[in-house]
C-alpha cells in the first residue's frame, strides 16, 4: 500500500540526518495521501540509518495503524490532527533542531530580520501557548496538535509553514514530505541567523514589511518569478 509515499517518507526521514536536523532519534517526517486518507510516518525509535520503506507505518487520519508491524511515531496524533485541519498540507516534519528549539524553549517567536527569512515565512515564526497540566495528562500529543491549530486561527498555514511548540520544539509542514523537510531546513537556518543577529545587535529591527512581502511574493505569489517555474 502506498509504496511511493513510503519511499518518499523514508527518504525524508533519512535526510533529517544529512541536514543536521536531528540528534539520536529526535524527529520524524510524515506524508499524507489525500485520496485514501492515509498517512505514512516513521516508526517510533528506529534509527534513521536503519530505516527502510518497508518499515514506514501507514495510519488513517484517526491515527489507527492500517499497515505495518512497528509502532508509529509517538507524535502521530499531532501529525494527523494537522492533516485534518490544514487541508492544503501534504507533509509534516518534526525536529528538535538546535536553534529553532532554542526559540521554542525560550517561548519566543523567530523574528523576521531579513530577506532570507522572508523567502520562506511571512513574518515571524509563531510560538504556541504552553499546554496545561490537564492537557498533558489527558492527551499530550493530541493537545500538542490542538495548540498549533489554535495558534493558526485566522492565519494561512502555507504562508508561514512552521510553528514552535512552547517548551518543546518545531513542527513544520509543506506540500509533501520533501517540501516539509525543505521548510524545516530553512527554519533552522533562519533561527540560527536570528540568534546571531540578536547577539550582534540586541535591538535589531525587523525587516520592513514591504521588503518582506516583496521577497515572499516573488517566490510564492501568483506572479512569482524566482526560479524556472
Amino acid at each position: 500500500m502506498l509504496e511511493a509515499l513510503k519511499a518518499e517518507v523514508c527518504r525524508a526521514n533519512r535526510d533529517l540526518v544529512t541536514h543536521g536536523l536531528v540528534t539520536l532519534t529526535w524527529g520524524n517526517v510524515s506524508g499524507v495521501d489525500r485520496a485514501s486518507g492515509r498517512v505514512a510516518i516513521k516508526p517510533s525509535g528506529v534509527a534513521y540509518d536503519e530505516l527502510t520503506p518497508e518499515q514506514i507505518v501507514i495510519v488513517d487520519l484517526e491515527g489507527n495503524v492500517v499497515e505495518g508491524d512497528l509502532r508509529p511515531s509517538s507524535d502521530t496524533p499531532t501529525h494527523v490532527l494537522l492533516y485534518k485541519h490544514f487541508s492544503d498540507i501534504g507533509g509534516v516534519t518534526h525536529t528538535h533542531s538546535l536553534h529553532a528549539t532554542m526559540f521554542a524553549q525560550a517561548r519566543m517567536e523567530v523574528p523576521c530580520y531579513g530577506t532570507t527569512h522572508a523567502d520562506h515565512f511571512v513574518g515571524p515564526v509563531p510560538v504556541t501557548r504552553a499546554l496545561t497540566a490537564a492537557e498533558v495528562d489527558e492527551d499530550y500529543e493530541g493537545h500538542t496538535g490542538r495548540v498549533i491549530i489554535e495558534r493558526f486561527a485566522g492565519r494561512e498555514p502555507m504562508q508561514t509553514p512552521a510553528v514552535l511548540v512552547a517548551g518543546h520544539a518545531p513542527f513544520v509542514w509543506g506540500r509533501d514530505a520533501a517540501d516539509s523537510l525543505h521548510n524545516a531546513i530553512a527554519l533552522e537556518a533562519v533561527a540560527q541567523m536570528a540568534i546571531g543577529t540578536r547577539t550582534l545587535h540586541p535591538d535589531a529591527l525587523p525587516l520592513e514589511d514591504y521588503v518582506l512581502q516583496k521577497h515572499h511574493e516573488r517566490k510564492h505569489g501568483p506572479a512569482a518569478y524566482y526560479g524556472q517555474g
